[in-house]
């Protein structure tokens, strides 16, 4: 009976210890892939260096930015259409992007499509600038 103790606590030792690396490389590798993201968002690279490939979208009324973060993601724009959504969110342009047919290219950033859809709030009928 005394032995049947002993191995049960060692045995409870050791799964609890199991389960406390368990945890913590879990918390590790999940503060290791929420910087990774974080970092993303400020930092993702353009699709393609150089003059890249030009690509012409419709973006509408009725899409939100997920609907346009697929979009851009069918079309070959960006890598992950949900960090586009939090670059859009946390940009200065969220409110600014309009419908409308755009030219965009891989050599961009989200930030740059952004603009380039945003730019188009700027224009009036005419086509000129507003000042």
């Amino acid at each position: 009976m005394k032995a049947w103790n002993i191995v049960s606590a060692v045995v409870g030792a050791i799964i609890r210890a199991a389960v406390a690396i368990a945890v913590v490389y879990l918390i590790y590798r999940g503060a290791v892939i929420c910087y990774d993201y974080g970092y993303r968002i400020f930092t993702e690279p353009a699709i393609s260096s150089g003059e890249g490939r030009t690509v012409t979208v419709a973006v509408t009324e009725e899409m939100s930015a997920s609907d346009i973060g697929t979009l851009l993601e069918n079309k070959g724009l960006i890598r992950d259409k949900y960090l586009f959504v939090l670059q859009y969110y946390l940009s200065e342009y969220r409110k600014d992007v309009k419908p409308g047919v755009f030219e965009l290219s891989t050599s961009m950033t989200a930030e740059d499509m952004m603009k380039v859809m945003a730019s188009a709030a700027e224009e009036d009928e005419t086509g000129q600038t507003e000042q």
